[in-house]
């Protein structure tokens, strides 16, 4: 996948379409992502100790990854992803300005 862990990216399509947000989890094996604030549902949660609450939560929920662009730190656009192979092996590279990611 070319999308990694800490990585700005723009929703493409679907309801949350124009949404930026961090991923704060990648999924290979089923090639989902999850984005802060994107995709949210609601959970009832059932308090199972003593003491401890129940009641609705919003979590984020896991979307395709072929649903998003990484975002250009430097030219802040949603892009696709080459790669360049250099002495220190592959780097991440910004169609639009060829700017190296992290």
């Amino acid at each position: 996948m070319k999308i990694k862990k800490g990585d700005t990216v723009q929703v493409l399509s679907g309801n949350d379409k124009g949404k930026t947000g961090e991923v704060l989890e990648v999924i290979p094996k089923t090639e989902k992502i999850i984005v802060k604030g994107v995709n949210i549902r609601k959970k009832h949660k059932k308090p199972r100790k003593q003491g401890e609450e129940g009641g609705i939560i919003s979590i984020e929920c896991a979307i395709h990854s072929s649903k998003v662009n990484v975002v250009c730190s430097k030219c802040n656009k949603p892009t696709r992803i080459g790669y360049e192979v250099s002495e220190n092996g592959k780097v991440r590279v910004c169609k639009k300005c060829g700017n190296k990611l992290k």
